[in-house]
């Protein structure tokens, strides 16, 4: 029999475990509490059950824990990226940036991805697997513990596509927001998806008051389909139509990740059809200068030009802000990191 994650349990889960094995029910709420508030690693750690109790529990159960393979930390603006070390032998990634509001965790919710963009180096080896709600808090405890520090911010947008592994990522948000646990708030956790419709309706209905961000990088469906495959299935218009739905639903900002490349989405043409398809949605545009990658020979659009698509889009009234390139000392852009390292390994 595989031994079950006592970390990917809910309360009730664990209240309906306890009950299974001829102990009292409360005991799932103590060892939940005990779990995420304390982010153990090990059965034998949780001190508020007896010794014979947590012995019963070792044949069975188990917390699941990744190791840091390694940490890299940016001599320019302090962003750390880690290396973890899944139990089954595969690595994921994850980065810290530092804020004057705050620290941010990007975390991955997928080993590889399928999604097949372009320009990204998480997908060139396409999907291994998707990661289970204890491996995806796992990157936030194991992040909090040793940097000894509370995270202000996370965002689901490191390897992997999440709306791809939906059921373990929402079930991840409920385990962190519990009030018995971490208490994460909602309201502190952006959710990155490339655009799939059908979760992105299903997620509105959640009414979480948690950020979508749409990673568009284009107006246009036939140039989007040549950067990201996901755009053959979902036309930008369906995309459009999802958000007006999530918005009302949670009345969330939404946010468009727009990567510039030049002279492929910078065009006067863009910022037109862009500003078109986004007027009457209460969204923000994040812009992306490219972070180049070996399989992807497109140049990042010239800083002037960035500029000024921020200028124009805010003159057409909608809200745009020029992300900061940060980690650029430690390949902190997703993917690079955990590709070149599995490149030396092997």
């Amino acid at each position: 029999m595989e031994k079950i994650d006592l970390k990917s349990l809910s309360i009730d889960e664990l209240k309906g475990l306890f009950k299974n094995i001829g102990e009292k029910e409360y005991r799932g709420v103590q060892t939940f509490s005990f779990i995420h508030g304390n982010m153990i690693t090990k059965i034998s750690d949780i001190t508020v059950l007896s010794k014979t109790l947590r012995d019963k529990l070792e044949k069975n159960y188990y917390i699941s824990n990744l190791d840091i393979v390694e940490r890299y930390d940016s001599k320019v603006d302090n962003t750390k990226k880690y290396l973890f070390l899944l139990e089954d032998g595969n690595i994921i990634e994850s980065v810290v940036m530092e804020y004057n509001y705050g620290t941010t965790a990007c975390i991955s919710t997928q080993v590889g991805c399928r999604m097949g963009c372009a320009f990204c180096a998480s997908t060139k080896e396409g999907l291994v697997r998707s990661l289970t709600p204890g491996e995806i808090l796992g990157q936030v405890y194991g992040i909090q513990r040793n940097l000894d520090i509370k995270l202000s911010n996370l965002v689901l947008m490191g390897s992997g596509e999440p709306l791809d592994n939906y059921e373990n990522v929402l079930k991840f948000l409920y385990l962190l927001h519990n009030e018995k646990g971490q208490n994460f708030s909602f309201r502190n956790i952006t959710l990155s998806t490339c655009g799939i419709v059908p979760k992105i309706y299903k997620l509105a209905e959640e009414e979480l008051p948690i950020t979508l961000s749409i990673s568009l990088h284009s107006p246009f469906d036939e140039d989007r389909k040549k950067m990201m495959p996901i755009g053959k299935v979902y036309s930008i218009d369906e995309i459009i139509k999802a958000c007006h739905y999530y918005f009302e639903k949670t009345n969330r900002r939404i946010t468009f990740e727009y990567t510039l490349i030049k002279n492929k989405n910078d065009r006067k043409e863009d910022l037109e059809e862009l500003s078109r398809i986004l007027k009457g949605l209460n969204c923000h545009i994040n812009l992306i200068p490219l972070n180049p990658i070996r399989e992807y020979k497109e140049n990042k659009a010239d800083t002037e030009v960035v500029t000024n698509f921020k200028i124009e889009l805010e003159k057409r009234g909608i809200n745009a802000t020029i992300r900061k390139e940060m980690g650029s000392d430690i390949n902190a852009a997703c993917g690079q990191l955990r590709r070149d390292y599995i490149s030396k390994r092997s």
